[in-house]
């Protein structure tokens, strides 16, 4: 069905569609709140912290551009999309019930590989449903509904260990084992992993191609084949938007690690006063890590009620440029203070920052992408995500008792510096010229 002429879809019919979101999101915030201090109960020296955070952005770069062109060419009686996330969700659900429960650090880096995989897995789908199923008109409320989701999962994930607290569940350790605050929160998202995907599975309908027997006979036998030509191809054609956005991309998620390696840390070390894991407060240090992510996902979340008015009204390059730069002072603002509230109130300022980060890049995707290629393309700008991350894992333990004194908080500076680059590049963003040849493509199509 020709992107231009979807129907208007009710406010519940996009709810149930990224409903999915919300656990898979759960499973990261779980993750990205908790894992460094998994680690370091394990072992991990905050230098090697780095390199066992390498398997989001490398499952990501592998994975998130082969399902989308796969999924782009395929049609099953279940839909294009939905088979894909289910199964993602399912995989990661296991993988986040063991994590906590393993004994080796090993096997705790195995459990997250297969996590990030399935959670990689089931994400772009969901990014390329959108693209699917909604007009262009509704897309920017769509994409917000999502960061709404992403927001409201990592909130609860983030929240989990400090509410465990509030219920009497222990958060004693030595230093040696993972407290049961954590243990219990990840057993909880299981289930809201489960339930939310399984929620969107039942409750959306996928549009079927225009010409089922056609695309059906042009795809048989060639899915896994064509695979390589398809993101060849689509790299080679890439909207020029697209290309600037990849420079954006290169900077903030660079920085963008460094928050989830080193934020907990930074907190239990300069608020606890507790810089490693058998000093008295770092378990409580560490689960404040999870309030200071909480933080930051309320205001994304309040920020995705008015962004899509934002980008209608001033453009999509200038909302993103302003995000950024409200992001970055965020994170330098931290090295003023020492003090949970208002290191807190600097997270809401990154908030702003995440906001940007997760919707607009997608909105000028779904915009100027060809319609049969979202999937590809949604791939794609995942996977320039990943690359940065890569070099970010690999080079920050070489400099990080140098350059950054050793000190987690200054990671979270070089961040802020980096978001702030970010800003400068996304108003060099123009993507209208790419969005009127979508349009026009999309028109020729229909008459052919």
């Amino acid at each position: 069905m020709n992107s231009g002429l979807k129907p208007r879809l009710s406010f519940w019919q996009v709810w149930n569609m990224c409903f999915g979101f919300f656990g898979i999101q759960y499973g990261f915030g779980l993750q990205q709140a908790n894992l460094s201090p998994i680690f370091t109960y394990h072992g991990a020296s905050y230098d090697q912290l780095p390199l066992l955070w390498l398997a989001g952005p490398i499952t990501g770069l592998l994975i998130q551009p082969l399902i989308g062109a796969i999924s782009d060419r395929t049609w099953t009686s279940f839909g294009r999309r939905k088979p894909f996330f289910l199964w993602g969700a399912i995989i990661g659900s296991v993988a986040v019930l063991f994590m906590p429960y393993v004994p080796e650090l090993w096997m705790v880096v195995g459990l997250f590989w297969i996590l990030d995989a399935a959670m990689n897995t089931a994400m772009e789908p969901y990014r390329a449903m959108v693209g699917d199923m909604v007009n262009r008109e509704q897309r920017p409320f769509a994409f917000a509904l999502q960061t709404f989701m992403i927001s409201g999962g990592q909130i609860l994930a983030s929240l989990m260990p400090v509410i465990m607290i509030g219920f009497g569940v222990s958060a004693v350790t030595d230093g040696t084992f993972i407290p049961d605050i954590v243990k219990y929160s990840f057993v909880c998202g299981v289930v809201v992993i489960i339930i939310t995907a399984i929620w969107s599975f039942i409750k959306t309908k996928e549009y079927p191609p225009e010409n089922i027997e056609v695309f059906q006979a042009e795809n048989k036998g060639k899915v896994i084949s064509s695979i390589l030509p398809d993101l060849w191809s689509a790299f080679k054609d890439m909207p020029m938007s697209l290309r600037q956005v990849w420079w954006v991309k290169l900077v903030t998620w660079f920085g963008l690690p460094l928050m989830w390696q080193y934020l907990s840390l930074s907190i239990a070390y300069h608020v606890y006063d507790a810089p490693t894991p058998d000093a008295a407060g770092f378990a409580e240090g560490t689960a404040q890590g999870g309030t200071a992510f909480a933080v930051m996902h309320i205001s994304t979340l309040v920020m995705s009620f008015f962004i899509a008015k934002t980008i209608h009204k001033f453009g999509d390059n200038k909302v993103y440029a302003l995000c950024l730069a409200i992001g970055g002072l965020g994170f330098l603002s931290m090295q003023l203070t020492t003090d949970l509230y208002l290191t807190l109130a600097c997270m809401a300022l990154v908030g702003i920052g995440w906001a940007g980060v997760i919707t607009v890049p997608f909105i000028i995707c779904a915009n100027v992408a060809p319609a049969m290629r979202i999937g590809v393309y949604m791939g794609l700008l995942n996977a320039m995500i990943c690359l940065p991350q890569i070099m970010e894992m690999l080079t920050i333990g070489l400099i990080f008792d140098s350059v950054l004194g050793g000190d987690p908080r200054n990671a979270l500076a070089l961040c802020g510096l980096l978001f702030l680059v970010g800003a400068v590049l996304a108003l060099r963003i123009n993507s209208g010229n790419d969005t009127l040849t979508s349009q026009n493509n999309e028109k020729q199509q229909e008459q052919a």
